[in-house]
Formats: C-alpha cells, structure tokens, sequence
C-alpha cells in the first residue's frame, strides 16, 4: 500500500560533478507539481549539513563522490535524515550496484537512463517501492540470504559492516600498538587527537565496547588487526 504524501516530493541531489548537478536540477524542477529540488551538494560532507534545512524526502546520490564512496556514506545519510536513497551513477559494476541497496539504498538506476526513467524511480522509491530491474534483484535476493546466514552464525558480523574504513583503520593500529598513547596512535593516522577520541567513541558504540583493552580483544578476536588499504597519509592528513 502507498503512503499518501503531502505537497511535491522533495529531492536532493548528491554528485560530484557541478554539471550534472545542474542538469538533475532542472530535471526535478521539470517534474513539478509531483516534485521540487530541496538541494544539492558535490559530497555527502557537505550534504549531511544540509540535511536537517533540506528536509528531502528523496536522496539521488552518485556512488563515485571522488574522494568519497557514497556507499560507505549512506549509512550516515540515512540516519541524518527520513529520505529514502535512490542511486543514480554511472558506475556499471554490478556488484558495487548491489552492495548499494544491501546497504540501505531503495533502488539504482543508471545516469543514461531517460529523464522519465528517473523521475519515475523518483516517485516510487518515495511511495516505498524498490526500483531494480530483474537480474538486479535475483543478484541481491542471493547475496542477501548468504549474508543472513553469516550473521545467523556470527551475531558480531552486523556491527562489525557497520564500521567505516577509517573507523577499521584506527581499530587496526590501536589494536597493533595496544602500548601506545592515544597521541601517538593519533600521529599515526595522521589525525588530530581529539579526532582519534571521537572516532572511538564512535567505534565503541557500534561495537558495545568499554575501552580500549575491550578493543584490543574484539578486534583480535574477529580479524580486525589488518588495515584496510586506505590513500597516501598526506591525502588523509589532508581530509581529516
């Protein structure tokens, strides 16, 4: 059954590409009455400042943000907002596509679709359907059932996908330097101390961890002592 919804549909837009931006603009402002352009932003950073202004009901969001994966970025899109995500992307890596809607997305559909293409998978992903195409959905229904089945056998696998690379990244040297201070851990990763604390606290959370000796374990225990491969320090100084 579809929700009723009151006034147009509004529809943010996330791309790193300011040209596309603008022709997705119009798009949505050429789908009024049905639906309005509630904003846009060239990465999830920026957009998650908009999100509580904006107050989309629809977020089209690019999965190749640049220095951004959109799909690491959705969960916390999905948690600073009520939208429902539709991918649009050029990206034809089927996989990564279906990691997409695993991850929270309600349906995919590709940047040389037709404009009525999109503004019809605008307007049932909002009424809470699944925009996929038939192979799309067998794939995901498949991986799917095989990621319940490991979650069945291992309760930890959920809150461990729930951690970002970074947050990987810093349970992996915390838990390589169980000695170390959280300054000199922080100078590791090329972050400021204060930065390290938050991002723990966070990891904690996910995790139901107390402190770092419970970390120490945790990640000893489920294999999370390998760094996941992340970009050039000076990058990440850079963006942290």
């Amino acid at each position: 059954m579809t929700m009723q919804h009151q006034g147009p549909i509004r529809v943010f837009i996330i791309d790193d590409h300011r040209t596309m931006l603008w022709g997705l603009q119009r798009l949505i402002e050429s789908g009024r009455p049905a639906m309005e352009f509630a904003g846009c932003a060239c990465n999830c950073a920026d957009a998650l400042g908009q999100m509580e202004k904006a107050a989309p009901d629809v977020i089209l969001l690019d999965l190749d943000l640049g220095r951004e994966s959109g799909v690491e970025e959705m969960p916390k899109l999905l948690a600073a907002s009520r939208a429902k995500i539709l991918v649009l992307t050029g990206v034809r890596d089927k996989s990564l596509q279906d990691r997409a809607v695993l991850s929270g997305a309600s349906g995919v559909v590709e940047k040389d679709a037709p404009a009525e293409t999109i503004l019809s998978a605008v307007a049932r992903v909002h009424e809470g359907q699944i925009w996929l195409d038939r192979m799309a959905t067998g794939r995901i229904f498949v991986e799917f059932s095989r990621e319940n089945a490991g979650k069945a056998e291992d309760p930890e696998r959920l809150k461990i996908l729930s951690l970002t690379k970074k947050e990987k990244a810093i349970i992996a040297v915390a838990a390589s330097n169980a000695g170390a201070t959280a300054k000199a851990i922080a100078e590791m990763l090329y972050i400021s101390e204060h930065t390290l604390r938050n991002h723990l606290t966070s990891i904690y959370n996910k995790l139901g961890l107390a402190n770092r000796l419970e970390l120490f374990a945790y990640a000893h225990k489920y294999g999370l002592t390998q760094s996941p491969v992340e970009k050039p320090a000076r990058e990440r100084a850079a963006r942290s």
